[in-house]
């Protein structure tokens, strides 16, 4: 997985158990993973609001193996917390479920979550399944980053350079540009080389693609 943008993986685990959580601890860093572990779901959701209120997070790939069952808050309704904060793509949960519990597990996956794995459950099946949802992880990481980055693009965009960029991505070649705007050629081109600096393209096509809903 090549996050070197972003930093090195993180895999959250919260499991009302000390042996669940030693054991899943060390397994993760036989496959050379991290992990921080939280015995509640509400020691998960205070971490949580302490991150969020500092910036945006998760600032690194990171996946959550969440127990269905706890004492206090259940791992479903911290799923719930996490679907409203919108963090499931970011924050990909796997739930860890008993047989009895695999319903309600089925229909959370339906809502999101990832996946779920049934205790007992294979260590290589689930470390597979961690290092799939890292991977969404870090897509989903990217894809917000590209979008910031747009952003900030185009609000260094001049009025002018906006107009013209909308009459570059429609396909009209300079001459008509400088017709539509009242300009000269040379003021188009100009422009419109200033533009692709800004936006860090070479062409229209490249432009267009950049702009498109998903492009970037």
């Amino acid at each position: 997985m090549n996050s070197a943008r972003f930093g090195l993986p993180m895999v959250y685990l919260v499991d009302d158990e000390d042996v669940v959580r030693d054991a899943l601890a060390w397994l993760l860093r036989s496959r050379r993973l991290l992990s921080e572990a939280h015995g509640s779901a509400e020691a998960f959701e205070t971490m949580l609001r302490q991150r969020l209120a500092a910036g945006a997070w998760p600032s690194a790939p990171s996946c959550l193996l969440l127990d269905v069952r706890m004492p206090g808050m259940s791992g479903l309704a911290l799923f719930d917390r996490l679907v409203e904060l919108g963090l499931t793509r970011l924050l990909p949960v796997i739930f860890l479920t008993g047989h009895a519990d695999v319903p309600t597990a089925v229909a959370s996956v339906k809502r999101g979550a990832f996946d779920f794995v049934e205790k007992p459950f294979s260590d290589n099946a689930l470390v597979d399944r961690v290092e799939q949802a890292l991977a969404l992880s870090l897509q989903a990481l990217t894809e917000r980053e590209d979008a910031r980055a747009l952003a900030r693009a185009l609000a260094e965009l001049t009025e002018r350079e906006r107009e013209v960029m909308q009459l570059v991505v429609e396909g009209k070649p300079n001459k008509l540009i400088a017709d539509a705007l009242d300009i000269s050629v040379r003021t188009v081109e100009v422009h419109r080389a200033r533009l692709f600096e800004k936006m860090n393209v070479k062409s229209a096509v490249e432009l267009a693609n950049l702009l498109r809903p998903g492009g970037g």
